[in-house]
């Protein structure tokens, strides 16, 4: 579990693992960043609660960083990322290990749930359940078990971490696409189950998801520069959309009121969309839906659109320290 600034749901996210009924062994490995919240504190007096829970730094601060300390940290053959805005759905952790027995695959993953606690976070989390939020995407808005590029956080087989050298950690964001990626043209197999669910706090303000949705944008073409052909029209629709947009508002402005329809469009389409996405919400919840979409599409759009190439050249210029295979501890 790598945190940073997580002291609003570090306390739950670790008590969610810890009651797990699982029947093997099972311990908690937490990757501290620089928090400059109560996080650290949190963490030790869960430390001093629970044996089974521990700590290790991670100065830098990065997720691929922190993931990669814990894993190097951590014993067992299996490793589950959790993260510190998660919350384990009960019987996660068993029923993991099992698909893992049942289908050989590599990794598996479920279902990033995300709910929210107030009117804003609700509106956000039904955009990203959505499919004019997300698109097809089965691990936000659900779906038949089966092979998939990708799943939200993931249950690993150690062995295939220590093979792939663990998180790639140039990756600030999209190191869990990246590493799957590698995973799937090494011939591992990745399985995506609705029986796993993981409870997700979505950003708590309109800046911070557009912060995320950005950066989520920008690593993602960094891994389609990185890992030729791993890119999909799912992935192109957010960049195209923005530029349409643009391109109808100075058509609109400079040259004829018709360049106008595009971006008139586009607002009818994301307000129609947040009907059935807002279906069972409270009113002002179902109002910031729309809100929600357009930062989410736009902010990814312009994050992929403007994506520096040197973060490619730092990633192809990378050299990932090997995770060591796990050593019998007395």
């Amino acid at each position: 579990m790598p945190v940073l600034n997580e002291e609003r749901h570090l306390r739950s996210s670790v008590r969610h693992i810890l009651e797990q009924d699982y029947p093997g062994e099972l311990e908690v490995v937490i990757a501290l960043g620089p928090s400059t919240d109560r996080t650290d504190e949190i963490a030790a007096e869960l430390v001093a609660e629970d044996p089974r829970v521990r700590t290790v730094p991670n100065p830098t601060g990065r997720t691929p960083a922190g993931l990669n300390a814990a894993i190097r940290e951590s014993r067992h053959p299996v490793v589950v990322r959790v993260d510190g805005h998660g919350m384990l759905s009960p019987g996660y952790i068993a029923t993991a290990v099992r698909l893992l027995d049942e289908t050989g695959a590599a990794n598996v993953g479920g279902i990033m749930h995300a709910e929210g606690e107030n009117d804003w976070e609700r509106a956000v989390a039904a955009a990203m359940t959505s499919r004019i939020g997300v698109g097809n995407a089965a691990f936000h808005t659900g779906g038949t078990a089966g092979e998939a590029e990708t799943v939200y956080l993931g249950v690993f087989r150690r062995e295939v971490l220590e093979r792939q050298g663990g998180y790639n950690e140039e990756f600030i964001r999209a190191q869990d696409w990246e590493l799957n990626y590698r995973i799937r043209q090494a011939g591992g197999l990745i399985w995506f189950s609705p029986e796993l669910l993981v409870s997700y706090r979505p950003r708590p303000s309109v800046r911070e998801l557009a912060r995320q949705y950005r950066n989520y944008g920008r690593w993602r073409r960094v891994v389609a520069r990185y890992h030729a052909g791993s890119i999909n029209p799912r992935y192109l629709a957010p960049p195209l959309a923005l530029l349409a947009l643009a391109a109808g508002i100075v058509v609109g402005a400079a040259l004829t009121p018709w360049g106008l329809v595009v971006p008139a469009g586009y607002l009818a389409a994301i307000v129609l969309g947040s009907l059935p996405a807002g279906k069972g919400l409270g009113l002002g919840a179902r109002a910031r839906i729309p809100l929600a979409l357009a930062t989410m599409h736009l902010s990814w759009g312009w994050g992929f659109l403007t994506s520096p190439r040197k973060l490619a050249r730092h990633v192809i210029a990378s050299r990932r320290e090997p995770v060591p295979a796990s050593q019998p501890r007395g």
